[in-house]
This record gives structure tokens, sequence and C-alpha cells, in this order.
């Protein structure tokens, strides 16, 4: 099998991130592994569609930290154009909110990923549902039940009212960004600060202005579903407990936040449980949720992290089973012949 992994830049990757994980478990299985980044399609005169994909030697690595300095060493490395049918999956691992100043580069994911599924490529996640999920607004199509209540505006006279209604206890963030960035906790204490807030977040677009949920104190779980389920080996989930850093609302990892090993249960299980149907119409082969109490905040289908912190904690590899479905999917589109749509096949 040969898969290609498509990320904003090789710059930006890191030895922990879930996508090194992933590409590192395909080399191990013996599968031809290459990075792509926006800039790396071609659509050509005939209709073809080509790629300069940075392929990494077929051999065994020693280890991931191996793997990775192969993959940023450009002695070791090879970029080839091939014609993108000769990849089995292109999985996209981008994030879009991170090329803001380089719009071009956004939804060249999701324009080219459409385009190789026309050529019969397997791309995970379905890049038709990732198009409508290119902001936090996909976030709304979930039952109300399992998410916070949640206003979408950019008129402060409605966040205000909002934030009057629920005690000015509310959480605000951008519709368009990831990472916890630009994510603002409003109480009584800082009331007064309100204006403020609004004003910083309205710079970038429209404002989410979401109900603080108490249980968001202890932190939150990130859980990683894989074909609409939670991902799981002999009971033990793909989850973990973010706790945030002294000070910092935030909970990510990569702003402060500190992982926890957690026991997911019947709350979260419910929860997940509810989101699913949605998940499998659209496609979404890996995604990350983010829950507080038997709420959902964020439903990361992108780029979700922490797989490697969630294997630490749990004591198993979860980027196994992640890799044998995706080999699945390539025999199954092998055997059907085709029979399959892209947005079913991501989810078989």
């Amino acid at each position: 099998m040969q898969i290609g992994f498509f990320v904003n830049d090789l710059e930006r990757e890191y030895e922990n991130y879930a996508t090194t994980v992933l590409a590192h478990m395909a080399a191990s299985r013996g599968h031809r592994v290459c990075y792509i980044t926006p800039s790396d399609f071609a659509l050509n005169p005939d209709d073809t569609l080509s790629v300069h994909g940075r392929f990494l030697p077929e051999r065994k690595f020693k280890d991931r930290k191996a793997f990775f300095e192969a993959l940023r060493d450009p002695k070791v490395t090879k970029v080839e154009r091939m014609d993108v049918t000769a990849l089995d999956v292109l999985m996209l691992r981008n994030d879009p909110s991170i090329d803001f100043q380089t719009p071009w580069a956004m939804e060249a994911g999701i324009l080219f990923g459409r385009e190789a599924v026309k050529r019969g490529v397997i791309v995970l996640n379905d890049p038709d549902s990732l198009g409508r999920a290119i902001n936090k607004l996909y976030f709304q199509s979930f039952p109300p039940e399992a998410r916070a209540e949640t206003l979408i505006t950019r008129h402060a006279s409605d966040i205000k009212a909002f934030a009057k209604d629920h005690g000015n206890n509310i959480i605000l963030k951008p519709l368009q960004g990831s990472g916890g960035s630009g994510v603002f906790k409003l109480d009584p204490e800082n009331a007064s600060n309100l204006n403020q807030m609004i004003e910083a977040i309205s710079r970038d677009g429209y404002i989410i202005a979401q109900a603080y949920v108490p249980a968001a104190k202890k932190g939150d779980i990130r859980l990683f579903m894989m074909n609409g389920r939670p991902l799981e080996i002999d009971g033990k989930y793909a989850a973990l407990r973010r706790v945030q850093a002294k000070d910092d609302i935030r909970s990510n990892i990569h702003a402060g936040g500190k992982a926890e090993k957690v026991e997911i249960g019947k709350v979260e299980l419910a929860v997940a449980e509810i989101i699913r149907p949605k998940l499998l119409a659209d496609g979404m082969f890996l995604i990350g949720i983010d829950i507080v109490g038997d709420k959902i905040l964020e439903v990361n289908v992108f780029s979700p992290g922490n797989l490697h912190s969630c294997s630490n904690l749990a004591g198993v590899d979860f980027s196994v089973p992640i890799l044998e479905s995706i080999e699945r999917k390539v025999l199954i589109q092998d055997e059907y012949a085709g029979a399959f749509d892209n947005r079913h096949l991501a989810i078989l």
C-alpha cells in the first residue's frame, strides 16, 4: 500500500504528533509512505492529477525518532512526481486554521482531495464533509442534548444578553481557530472586561459564546473515535483527561495543559453514541471529541492530536487498529471494484 499524509508543512510536524505516529506505523507495516503539502498538487492539461510527494526510504526504522529524523532530512527523503492514482490512501491531516495567512493553502487538501476521490483514491476523512466542517459551525450539526448551549454572532449586544442569561459564566472563542487560540472565560469577577474580549475575538470574524459547563474545572476528556465508535483495544480507550494549567482555562496540551489517565464510562459512551450517526453519514474515519460532563465542547475532524499520549497512558498502541482499518478499506475497495463511494468506504 502507498499512503500519503497531507500536512500543513514539514516544519510544523513533530516526532510525537499523531501524524508521525501513524506514518511511522504505516512504514513499520511495510507500506510506502510519503508526505504532501498544500503546494504539492498539479492538475495537468490532460486532466490527470499529480502530486510531488516526499517519500521516506523503504526500510525498517529503529524507532519513531529515527523515522522522524529521516523525514526532516532532505538527503534521506526523495521527492517524486507521480500520478495521484499511485496512492492507495490519502490522509488529510492538516489544520486549515493555521494557514489563515495563506488563504490559498487552507482548502487545498479538501479541493484536491475531492479530485483524488474522483480518480479512485481513498481519502480520509471524506473531503466533501471536511469542506463543511472547516470551521466550528460544524459542531452545531450535532444533537443539542450532546453539546453545550452555544451562540454564534458578531454582535456585542447578542453576546451580552447571552452572558446575562448565563450569570456571566460563559466561554468566548473564535469560530475559526484551533489549539485554544483566542479563548476567554467570562465570569462575574471579570465581567467588566467583556467588551475587550469581544473586540479581541471579533477582529478575526465570528464569535462563539458557549455556556460554561462547571465540570470543565476538572479538565476535558479527549476521546478518539474511529469508524463512528470509540477507539479501543481490549477495553482500553484512546482517551485522556486534559487538565488546564494554573491560571489558564485552556486544557490543550500544547497550551500548557497536562495529560492524565481517564476512565471512559457510561456518560462518555452515551455522548459518543449520540454523535455516531452524524460521523458515519459524513464519512469521518478518525476524529477526536472533547467532552466535559455529558457534553461535547468540540469535534476535531482534521488533525486530532494526543494519540501518542493516549497510547502511553493506556499501555497499548492505538495506531495499530487505525492502520489495520485503513488496510481493510483498501482491500474492500479492491474486492468490490469501486462499488462503494468514498464517504461510505471511509467508515467501513
